[in-house]
């Protein structure tokens, strides 16, 4: 095995689900301004739109993640294309 390809920063980092809360640690290098404590530590925090317990392949319902108005975004932009005629 080579040695130093590692990064150095490698360590606990706590990643939230925004669209339902859910919050799962694990060892990252994703850098992060904002912490979270759970359990008494404190972890760096990483936020995600979208994770294994929201998305619609694993959960089995579809669902609709709206963040900041994309759906709407995209439908002023194409709502000529998808008129009906």
């Amino acid at each position: 095995m080579k040695k130093d390809i590692h990064p150095k920063n490698y360590r606990l980092v706590a990643f939230k689900d925004m669209s339902n809360d859910y919050t799962f640690i694990t060892r990252s290098t994703a850098n992060s301004r904002e912490t979270i404590e759970i359990d008494g530590t404190e972890y760096p925090l990483i936020k995600l739109e979208i994770s294994n317990t929201s998305h619609p392949f694993y959960t089995g319902k579809m669902k609709l993640v709206d963040t900041a108005g994309r759906v709407d975004k995209f439908m002023n932009r194409y709502k000529d294309h998808y008129k009906k005629k």
